[in-house]
This record gives C-alpha cells, sequence and structure tokens, in this order.
C-alpha cells in the first residue's frame, strides 16, 4: 500500500511540473509557468565595469553584472550585451560566470546562458540547475521559450521530487 501510495504520488509530481516522459530521460518537457516573460519590457543593467565597442556594436559588463526586466533577474559575472545590426536596439545578452536567472519563485543556474529577445528565448548550458518550489532539475542544457513559459532540458536529465513525506 505504502508503495503504491509513493507511486502515485511521485505521478502526480511529475505530471504537475508538466514532465512530459520520465524525469531520469535524456530530454524533458518543462513547465515554466513562473518563467514566462514579456521581453519587450525596458531592461535595466548594473554593474561594476562597462566597455563599449562601437566598432563591433557590442558592449561588455563586467563585475557582479545585475540585469533586470519587469520581474524577471539574471546575474552574471560578465554579460555581452549585442545590438540588432539595424535600430540600436539590443538583439542578444550573453552571460557568463555564475549565472543566476530568477522569476516569479523560479530559479535557474548554469555556467552560461543566452538570452535572444527577438525569439524570446533564453538557452542555459552547463550544469544547469532549476528549482521550482521543493522540486528540482539538474541537466547540461534547457532552452526556455519566455512567450509560452515552456522549456526542455537536456544531457543527462536528473530530477529530486518531494512526496510530501518529510
Amino acid at each position: 500500500m505504502t508503495i503504491i501510495r509513493t507511486l502515485s504520488l511521485t505521478t502526480a509530481l511529475i505530471f504537475t511540473l508538466g514532465l512530459s516522459q520520465p524525469a531520469h530521460a535524456q530530454g524533458t518537457q518543462i513547465a515554466f509557468g513562473g518563467l514566462k516573460h514579456d521581453s519587450s519590457l525596458p531592461i535595466e543593467v548594473t554593474s561594476d565595469q562597462l566597455s563599449v565597442d562601437q566598432g563591433t556594436g557590442k558592449a561588455l559588463f563586467s563585475g557582479n553584472v545585475v540585469i533586470g526586466q519587469g520581474p524577471m533577474r539574471l546575474t552574471a559575472q560578465t554579460v555581452e550585451v549585442i545590438y540588432a545590426s539595424e535600430g540600436g536596439k539590443i538583439a542578444r545578452l550573453l552571460a557568463s560566470g555564475g549565472v543566476t536567472m530568477t522569476n516569479a519563485g523560479e530559479a535557474a543556474e548554469a555556467q552560461r546562458a543566452e538570452y535572444d529577445l527577438e525569439s524570446a528565448t533564453v538557452v542555459l548550458t552547463g550544469n544547469v540547475l532549476l528549482t521550482q518550489a521543493n522540486s528540482a532539475l539538474s541537466g547540461e542544457r534547457m532552452v526556455i521559450d519566455l512567450d509560452t513559459g515552456t522549456g526542455r532540458m537536456d544531457g543527462r536529465v536528473k530530477t529530486i521530487l518531494q512526496s510530501g513525506n518529510e
């Protein structure tokens, strides 16, 4: 009876997290309700230093970089801003060094992140860890679609689900 109850709780938690296949699979679909986000909002960047290269259209923020866009926050040691070829709008943000992204109580950590504002996607790579409430997912690569709040985790995905029996 205890085994059946534990399996039922685990199954319920998997469906609650939106996983479409077993958590130990190589690639896992994930619902990121808290990571749904409006990528058209203004971006605020704070850092210890800023270097700008007018020739390449790039800006490099370094040292305790904090990026805010609405309720979403991204922190890293360095962030390179790449502007679109026309219009002067930000096209992409490339973050590295202790990357952490938070929004609505969910948090993702990785070695690197690429935020493409035009496609409203974030690609996190290198020891990715996602925490949602008391559950955690880890893998090597995670792609988040900010328009839909959905994503995919790849690369030997590992999941820790809390059963409520503490």
